[in-house]
């Protein structure tokens, strides 16, 4: 009977702190043109946005008695200048304008873009199938987040 070896396993190599520190940094702090890096970032930027703007959504339907529609819109809107600020000094280092207004306004037009997404599928969510406003806001979030990154990193930030 043959005998029987085991077969070679490769170990790889610990993750030493000065690979994890470069990796950290280039994820958090550095200037970057990857892809990745800036889908990573921009989910940040957008989380950080979307909090911006759920709690003013909340914040305006539950105590202010505004409409949960028109008070989406509002919200959105305050996380849209989030979104932008965040996105030019963080999120991406490259630009395809040099005139900041005009890119501002095309930023802005994705966001109503989105916008537009976000109140359909509220919409849907809420008065067609029932949800819970909050939880409509957080799963047409999602779809929103696809949109705006893809949208403004072809348009603007190539």
């Amino acid at each position: 009977m043959p005998e029987l070896k085991p077969a070679a396993v490769r170990v790889s190599e610990p993750v030493r702190p000065a690979k994890l520190s470069r990796f950290i940094r280039a994820l958090v702090l550095d200037p970057t043109e990857s892809p990745l890096v800036q889908f990573v970032r921009y989910a940040a930027v957008g989380t950080t946005a979307l909090a911006a703007d759920m709690s003013i959504l909340f914040l305006l339907t539950q105590f202010a008695g505004v409409y949960y529609l028109t008070s989406a819109a509002i919200s959105f809107l305050a996380g849209l200048g989030v979104n932008y600020a965040l996105s030019r000094v963080w999120v991406f280092n490259r630009r395809t304008l040099s005139n900041s207004w005009i890119e501002f306004l095309i930023f802005a037009a994705i966001g109503v873009i989105g916008l537009g997404f976000n109140e359909l599928g509220i919409w849907l969510l809420t008065a067609k199938a029932g949800m819970y406003y909050l939880a409509a806001k957080g799963v047409t979030a999602i779809f929103v987040y696809l949109w705006n990154f893809g949208a403004r990193k072809y348009a603007l930030f190539r």
